[in-house]
């Protein structure tokens, strides 16, 4: 969980893991009413997708027209709260 400017941010464990795909490179927006992901060419779960580009965690690398992909790419939010989210598991692991 990260909170900035007043905004609490919690992630579950799919959208944290999907937030590290993107992170890594290899998610794919779908430009549509409502953009689509991949990851590794594997189509991701809506309302998470909806979360995270909602909570401006991702966000397409170019726009492109309907229907056409795009690179996904991690804002500078999205590292924050993933970096915050590794640190939590460090410390809940005792590592």
């Amino acid at each position: 969980m990260i909170v900035m400017t007043g905004v609490r941010i919690e992630l579950n464990r799919r959208e944290r893991a999907m937030l590290r795909a993107v992170a890594a490179g290899r998610g794919v927006l779908v430009s549509s009413c409502e953009p689509a992901l991949t990851i590794d060419g594997c189509w991701c779960d809506h309302a998470a997708v909806h979360n995270l580009l909602a909570a401006g965690l991702i966000e397409k690398e170019h726009q492109v027209a309907y229907g056409q992909p795009t690179p996904a790419v991690i804002t500078r939010l999205g590292e924050a709260v993933l970096a915050e989210a590794t640190e939590h598991s460090r410390r809940a692991s005792g590592a």
